[in-house]
């Protein structure tokens, strides 16, 4: 008789295999026949332990974003590393930034986003982590600037076609990857220097 295979371990196995499938095919094209067939377990399962292909799907995203948090402490008072570190963790996870982006699609116009409580209560410490570091009480302008600082560091994951075409180098190699990351830098650093927060 075959050892039982544990459900954490059965469910681990799940959110792993279905990590590659949403990132590569999004919510639509994803197929729960293959990710099963990654997971080597049966397809019930998948609804056993998530109830449909979209909860799956939220569950992903909800270890992807928890994954980035561990790894990516708040902006504090260098919002200029935080960015430099948040473009390579983007860089080094480009399947979590084709999560976001199959999320946007998937729930566009949508009000609200499966966890977004929590997900809303992690920006806004991140949001207070940045007024605090430059002496400011937070504000929507705060947040603003938050907001823009993450699209700068997604920019070039998310975009990389655009990137080869306007720098006009390839753009994955790490030397390009590095240029990179230091122009945002530098980019950050200038436009804190005279943000209107001062």
């Amino acid at each position: 008789m075959a050892p039982k295979v544990s459900t954490t371990a059965t469910r681990t196995a799940l959110l792993e295999a279905a990590r590659e499938e949403f990132a590569a095919y999004g919510i639509a094209g994803a197929r729960v026949d293959r990710i099963a067939e990654r997971a080597g377990v049966n397809k019930e399962r998948i609804y056993g332990h998530f109830g449909s292909k979209e909860k799956l799907f939220d569950a992903v995203i909800t270890g992807a974003l928890d994954d980035l948090t561990a790894q990516i402490a708040l902006p504090g008072k260098d919002p200029v590393d935080y960015i430099a570190r948040l473009t390579e963790y983007y860089q080094e996870h480009p399947d979590t930034v084709r999560l976001l982006m199959w999320e946007a699609l998937n729930y566009r116009g949508q009000d609200l986003l499966p966890g977004q409580e929590a997900r809303v209560e992690r920006c806004g410490r991140k949001t207070a982590s940045l007024a605090e570091g430059q002496d400011v009480e937070p504000t929507v302008d705060t947040a603003r600037t938050l907001f823009l600082l993450t699209g700068l560091a997604l920019l070039p994951s998310m975009l990389p076609q655009l990137a080869r075409i306007i720098v006009g180098d390839p753009g994955d190699t790490p030397e390009s990857r590095a240029a990179m990351r230091t122009h945002i830098a530098n980019f950050v650093s200038a436009a804190m220097t005279t943000s209107p927060q001062d």
